[in-house]
């Protein structure tokens, strides 16, 4: 039982009783909403605070629907889940509270949290619209038994682009399988690994797209090289041919977040336990692959806001909970101090009892800070539109970089 230590780190005492009144409503989607249930018996009984109702749906569905109450104040949760590949749409949408400003104060949270966390909630005018309760440090999975096969060093997947591709190359001479599912996947790594500290993927300060750049050229390269030596299954992630493939034993590598050892291990492939190892990502890189925030909505009553906040802090800020978390859906904390727990010292049973979290762990100290921008998702669709052209059409590499940055200006200028 959480002891009064607890209670108090969490921001609560036995004043913030509250039973009697209506639940507190959170609104999510599979899995951050693990995280509510694991939550619920802690804040609800442990600290006797406010009861919780959770409102689940799916991963788009749920974004959708949060767009829609945002814009028309309706159905509104006390709470929302947010996942990094639309909080940008969504903090943008002046429709947050700033959780700056009181009688949130949340930036006194700040050196407790992984640093490049907030840069990812903060809106184009410097609001803290969200807090973050579990990140995506990146890692690359490998199959150790298909590298044995293929006698290839791990060390090899880790070097340079060019010694990726030449580990990728042996492995499939010596095995017939394939390095990675999508070499489209593999350019949107380049482009987002060791970007600078307060620079956005796409967009500089003046909102000026950066297809321009040569981390792009080498992204479309990279991806153009995969695809003509066959590397890549081209299968789209989360489709059933790329689980399959997992399944099978076709891709000898993943590049992915921290969390998706639990996924693997839970529903994508867990016939493959003690197969997959983790290591850095290749030539020095580090990025983040997702990361979820809860954050509240500006048009709720006052009262409101501030049961919301108290659950907020408890969810990102409170060191059992942020543990509990973690252990339950295998999404690394946010908290800094949760990362430094033993736990993480711990064998990975579907990692053939690799130490993986602690690789997890110093990722995520490298992680650059990067500035969202609302107009993201758009550049994401445009550069997959343009790679698809270079490696089914056979579209030259500058002529591409070219018409993103004209069709991505265009619409930015809108």
């Amino acid at each position: 039982m959480l002891n009064r230590r607890v209670l108090l780190a969490a921001g609560l005492s036995a004043s913030a009783r509250a039973n009697d009144r209506d639940p507190l409503v959170v609104a999510s989607y599979p899995s951050l909403d693990e995280g509510i249930k694991v939550a619920k018996p802690l804040f609800e009984t442990h600290l006797q605070a406010d009861r919780l109702r959770l409102r689940s749906l799916s991963y788009s569905d749920h974004h959708n629907a949060m767009l829609t109450s945002l814009a028309t104040g309706t159905s509104l949760p006390d709470l929302m889940g947010l996942e990094l590949d639309f909080i940008s749409k969504l903090i943008e949408s002046g429709a947050l509270e700033d959780l700056r400003k009181p009688p949130y104060l949340a930036l006194r949270h700040a050196a407790a949290l992984v640093p490049y966390t907030l840069a990812q909630a903060r809106r184009s005018d410097g609001a803290l619209c969200a807090l973050p309760v579990d990140i995506g440090p990146g890692c690359l999975f490998y199959r150790h038994d298909l590298l044995q096969q293929a006698h290839v060093d791990p060390q090899q997947l880790t070097g340079s682009w060019a010694d990726f591709l030449a580990a990728g190359r042996q492995v499939k001479m010596r095995t017939g399988r394939l390095l990675i599912p999508s070499a489209n996947s593999l350019a949107k790594l380049v482009v987002r690994a060791n970007v600078p500290n307060g620079q956005g993927i796409f967009f500089d300060a003046d909102n000026r797209p950066l297809f321009n750049e040569a981390r792009f050229e080498l992204a479309f390269e990279l991806a153009r090289q995969a695809r003509r030596d066959g590397l890549d299954g081209k299968v789209t992630a989360w489709s059933t041919e790329w689980a399959e493939g997992f399944r099978r034993g076709r891709f000898v590598t993943e590049m992915s977040g921290a969390w998706m050892a639990g996924q693997m291990a839970t529903y994508i492939a867990p016939g493959t336990k003690g197969l997959w190892r983790a290591s850095h990502l290749p030539a020095g890189a580090y990025a983040s692959w997702g990361g979820s925030f809860y954050a509240i909505p500006a048009a709720l009553p006052p009262e409101r806001k501030l049961r919301a906040w108290r659950l907020l802090e408890f969810l990102a800020t409170n060191h059992a909970m942020q543990l509990a978390a973690f252990k339950r859906l295998d999404a690394y904390p946010a908290l800094l101090s949760a990362a430094q727990d033993a736990f993480l010292e711990q064998p990975v049973e579907f990692l053939g009892g690799q130490a993986a979290r602690k690789i997890w762990r110093e990722a995520s100290t490298r992680i650059p800070a990067l500035v969202v921008n609302r107009l993201d998702r758009m550049a994401i669709e445009v550069m997959t539109a343009e790679m698809d052209r270079v490696l089914e059409g056979g579209k030259p590499i500058p002529a591409a970089l070219r018409d993103a940055q004209r069709k991505v200006l265009r619409r930015a200028r809108r």
